[in-house]
């Protein structure tokens, strides 16, 4: 169950991984962390490249971190940004990769939520697995 004090607590390590943001090219840091099953935080910031594409984005440096050490399925997500900016197209897609029940929090650096949404709302009408299967 995600109480308000396990939201605030995702939204806070979120606005502590935002400080930790490389952005040295768009000047727009994003914090995230994800909540695991065993309800572990695992946060991530974004991660900027002279060559934009290769740049990667905080929510989905957390996931993959997670997803590194063993974690599948990740029940809320907070992404703190400092306008309360919503996950990109990019990030939305991972994130249904691991579950479209997901939480996302989105929050500002003031550590406001601005507003809750979950992965399915966020991306209706999804491409997942079930897309890959033949007949």
């Amino acid at each position: 169950m995600l109480t308000n004090e396990l939201r605030q607590e995702l939204i806070d390590r979120a606005a502590k991984a935002y400080h930790k943001a490389y952005a040295p090219y768009s000047h727009y840091s994003v914090g995230a962390a994800v909540l695991t099953d065993s309800g572990e935080i695992i946060d991530g910031a974004n991660i900027e490249n002279a060559v934009y594409p290769l740049t990667v984005c905080g929510e989905r440096v957390a996931i993959f971190k997670a997803v590194s050490e063993g974690h599948l399925h990740f029940p809320a997500i907070a992404v703190v940004t400092r306008n309360g900016g919503t996950p990109c197209g990019s990030c939305r897609q991972v994130m249904a990769e691991f579950g479209l029940d997901t939480v996302v929090l989105i929050a500002d650096i003031n550590g406001n939520l601005v507003n809750t949404y979950t992965v399915r709302e966020l991306l209706p009408n999804s491409f997942g697995d079930a897309d890959l299967k033949t007949s």
